[in-house]
């Protein structure tokens, strides 16, 4: 069975559940900033006194653990610091069976404060340290050998070296490409450059309704994904608890949301797209592959951080198997 392999900021999560939002400072509620060493301690100051949670972190990274605990063989290319949270996130990575490719950068290894709102809106500071010095040089061919689909984060996109060489590098060696637009303002800040990546390499684009309004100056989503279909081969928006629209050629579908009771919605659109493409590798058609999709993303929702237990797995693969076998 070929991997998964995916590519994306190695940064440890750092959850925190807020009181208040007046805790969140000089942050805007509901983006994410991007902070030096010195804001990311300042952010740290703020939230010492109260309980945090870790976990290995980033896009892509959410992504392809939730692949390998579904049972897919994965790989993972990112770069982290000599230091503790570097050996934490590689230890987090490989007990989860994803195979590694992490190289080791100068700056410390990369962080992302996740602070949660009591509506459960969530508000990052990020400090991309080693994370950032992800370079074209990296990724090398070898890494794609058994490679059946590469996934991407958009985050990646200020350095349009790196992007390009590892879209050619998945190309020549077969792979299906799949983008995860990732943040509507990375989406602006890197427009046209991200409108010809997906034109031409990327086979499967994810977007959130936003992400998809700024790359295709459509407000409508179905409109929207209509003309992502017209860069990428797939298209996906995801419309929150509207469901999602996937749109292949002339075919568009609506999926329904599946109801959860919300605590942090970190992850959401991450594990959508592990549930998204398990099914897709195992040749379901669209409909089954946007339900798996969309039932991932509701029960991450459930818990705070990207990661879930053992139990809710299992649950979770139990509703997998049912939807596979038609029986919901």
């Amino acid at each position: 069975m070929k991997r998964v392999l995916g590519m994306g900021n190695a940064l440890v999560d750092i959850l925190v559940r807020l009181d208040s939002d007046s805790e969140l400072g000089k942050l805007e509620k509901g983006t994410m900033t991007l902070v030096d060493r010195v804001g990311m301690h300042d952010v740290m100051l703020g939230i010492q006194a109260m309980d945090v949670q870790r976990s290995a972190g980033g896009s892509a990274a959410n992504t392809i653990n939730g692949l390998a605990t579904l049972g897919r063989p994965t790989g993972f290319i990112g770069k982290v610091g000599d230091d503790e949270m570097g050996t934490f996130f590689r230890s987090d990575m490989e007990g989860r069976r994803v195979h590694t490719h992490l190289f080791t950068g100068e700056a410390e290894t990369g962080r992302c404060m996740v602070l949660i709102s009591p509506d459960h809106e969530r508000t990052f500071a990020t400090h991309l340290g080693a994370a950032v010095e992800l370079d074209a040089k990296d990724p090398a061919p070898e890494m794609f050998s058994d490679c059946a689909v590469f996934h991407v984060e958009g985050y990646l996109v200020q350095n349009h070296a790196l992007l390009e060489t590892a879209f050619r590098l998945a190309r020549r060696a077969g792979c299906t490409v799949s983008l995860d637009l990732a943040s509507h303002n990375t989406v602006d800040d890197n427009l046209e450059f991200l409108r010809r990546m997906t034109r031409e390499y990327v086979d499967l684009v994810f977007a959130n309704e936003d992400e998809a309004r700024v790359f295709t100056g459509e407000s409508d989503p179905r409109r929207a994904v209509e003309v992502l279909n017209q860069s990428a081969r797939l298209a996906v928006v995801k419309v929150g608890p509207e469901g999602s629209l996937v749109q292949k050629g002339k075919e568009q579908i609506r999926v329904d949301a599946v109801s959860a009771r919300v605590v942090d919605t970190t992850g959401a659109g991450d594990l959508y797209a592990a549930g998204f493409l398990y099914a897709l590798l195992k040749n379901h058609d669209l409909k089954t592959c946007a339900r798996i999709g969309s039932l991932l993303g509701s029960r991450v929702v459930e818990v705070v951080g990207a990661k879930m237990g053992p139990e809710k797995w299992a649950a979770i693969q139990m509703e997998v198997a049912e939807i596979e076998n038609g029986r919901t």
